[in-house]
């Protein structure tokens, strides 16, 4: 039986770069994290005075009708939550 040729391969040579590459910056933003606690500490503040002061603050007073307590909470968590979903970027 007669053998076959063997095919002839040019070895691989690389593409020529195009000029320099930009590096991957590893990290995060320098704003993430104080703006992360910020909104932790915010978060609960706001849920503290509303607990010990919020009937004597009117803008707390007057937000949400009958439904005060739960929508000045609601702010307070909001910002804890944004502190939470910021954490999740941090490396």
């Amino acid at each position: 039986m007669p053998e076959s040729k063997g095919r002839k391969k040019e070895p691989f040579t690389p593409p020529p770069s195009k000029g320099e590459r930009k590096v991957a910056k590893i990290g995060s933003p320098s704003w993430l994290a104080p703006v992360m606690v910020a909104c932790f500490v915010v978060g609960l503040i706001y849920i503290v005075i509303f607990y010990i002061a919020g009937s004597e603050i009117p803008i707390m007073n007057s937000i949400g009708g009958q439904a005060n307590g739960l929508v000045n909470v609601g702010i307070g968590f909001g910002f804890i939550i944004i502190g939470f979903v910021l954490s999740t970027k941090w490396k």
